[in-house]
């Protein structure tokens, strides 16, 4: 008894019930337990008592066991499955952690993706840069030859204001063959244009200098180290006998402007400028035929491109009475057009188009060591980009026949050095059509003639005609190009 008593002490005594309570309908056969269970049990009772107690408790811990183990793996499931949305357990998806690690991983690829196109963009600058800046040829002889004769030069007079030579050679070396017979390697200028840039840079006043003028030419260096005598002879050949030095020398002693800078441009850089901004529009009134210079054209409105464009400012023959003059003429609207082109269309605030022209310029470009680099053309450029069209003016200097030969020219005194004196000064320089010129002058002497011997003034003189009003020049502006 006392053995059974003590096999069945594990089990845990039921809860006592409450006086009264409903009792559930007992199974079959535990109603006879339950009332032998009230009395005092025998040896056989005991033991089935004791054996239905141990099954019972093990029952009870089995389950308890397993319960147990399907809330820990339930457990590791649900962070495993945390673990593979967020990339660390015990994150959920779309918690703040998650959120903000994901943008972090977001900023990330970014940046690295930024820097690539930053250095890559920054490496194809550079080739630009330095495949343009290698264009670009320097005339270190002119530069020498001029240091020579420093003290034989003018002094600048106004600070700021700068004075360009602007050269465009004939020379047929080279690819230039093609435009005409090469006599020994010789080249003159053929057009010589003086660049006057403000020094408040809003206005810029170019004058072209005849290359049948006859001038003053100072002994010069020549390229094989000697020197030429001192002569006075046609103005395009010092370029001939002593290059961009004895031109700027010239140039200087006729008009006593300081030359800053040089700039030669070749024929095949100008035909590839005007294709790069789609050429330019002209008008013309009558048709053109010159077999010399390869040019047919209609009369009426138009647009050239690289070889028209060069047979048009060349011609001579094909236009009026083939006078040099009227080339000239024909030059200054041409260019006017040409940079009202470049302004009007973008050009200058446009990469994508701005480069085909400055590649195309700085192939054909030979510069003082002054104006050597992408970035000094650049400075050059960009001082200019803002001068209103209207106050970019073209003329050329007053001239005429000249005395003993009629198929060269002279300077028209005193307003020559009129000229040359504003420019030195930076003054503003007018400039209009040469008909309207015309009219003024004889408008002008209209008034003298009628004032002769009378006391009053001459009835609505024209303010251009007045002593102390600035002269007007023959010549056009950029905002007018060739058709207005």
């Amino acid at each position: 008894m006392d053995a059974d008593v003590t096999d069945s002490a594990g089990t845990p005594p039921e809860p006592e019930e409450p006086a009264g309570a409903e009792q559930p309908p007992p199974a079959d056969g535990a109603a006879t337990g339950q009332t032998e269970a009230a009395g005092e049990p025998g040896p056989a009772d005991v033991t089935g008592g004791t054996g239905g107690t141990s099954e019972s408790g093990e029952s009870g811990e089995s389950g308890e066991s397993t319960e147990r183990a399907e809330r820990t793996e339930r457990t590791e499931n649900a962070g495993t499955s945390t673990a593979d949305r967020t990339g660390a357990p015990g994150e959920d998806a779309g918690s703040p952690a998650a959120d903000a690690k994901g943008r972090r991983h977001w900023l990330r690829w970014t940046a690295l993706g930024v820097s690539v196109v930053v250095l890559a963009a920054a490496g194809t600058g550079w080739w630009f840069y330095r495949k343009l800046d290698g264009n670009i040829q320097t005339d270190t002889t002119a530069a020498h030859e001029l240091d020579k004769y420093e003290h034989d030069r003018p002094a600048a007079v106004v600070h700021d204001a700068q004075n360009l030579l602007l050269i465009g050679s004939d020379s047929r070396a080279g690819n230039n063959s093609a435009y005409g017979r090469d006599d020994g390697g010789s080249q003159r200028s053929d057009t010589t244009i003086l660049l006057h840039l403000a020094a408040d840079r809003r206005s810029a006043t170019a004058v072209s200098l005849p290359r049948d003028l006859m001038a003053d030419i100072p002994a010069c260096g020549r390229p094989d180290g000697g020197s030429t005598k001192a002569q006075f002879a046609q103005f395009n050949s010092a370029f001939e006998i002593g290059g961009a030095a004895c031109t700027i020398r010239t140039v200087e002693k006729m008009t006593g402007v300081r030359i800053d800078h040089h700039i030669v441009v070749d024929f095949n850089g100008f035909k590839d400028m005007v294709d790069a901004v789609d050429g330019v529009e002209v008008c013309l009134k009558d048709p053109v035929d010159d077999r010399q210079a390869h040019l047919k054209l209609p009369a009426g409105r138009q647009t050239l491109h690289g070889e028209q464009a060069l047979g048009f400012v060349r011609s001579r023959h094909g236009f009026g009475d083939g006078s040099d003059t009227q080339r000239m003429d024909r030059q200054q609207q041409f260019l006017g057009s040409l940079m009202k082109k470049v302004q009007s269309n973008g050009v200058l605030l446009n990469p994508a188009r701005l480069y085909p022209v400055l590649d195309a310029a700085t192939k054909s470009l030979t510069t003082d060591p002054g104006l050597n680099t992408l970035g000094d053309l650049y400075d050059l450029v960009r001082s200019m980009r803002d001068i209103p069209t209207e106050n970019i003016r073209f003329l050329t200097v007053p001239r005429q026949p000249y005395a003993y030969d009629g198929n060269r020219d002279e300077l028209v005194q005193p307003d020559a050095d009129r000229l040359f004196k504003q420019v030195r000064d930076d003054q503003p320089i007018k400039v209009a059509a040469a008909t309207d010129v015309e009219k003024a002058k004889e408008k002008a002497k209209e008034g003298t003639k009628k004032g002769d011997g009378q006391d009053d003034k001459p009835d609505d003189p024209d303010p251009s005609s007045s002593p102390s009003a600035p002269p007007v020049y023959s010549g056009t502006d950029a905002a007018s190009g060739m058709c207005g």
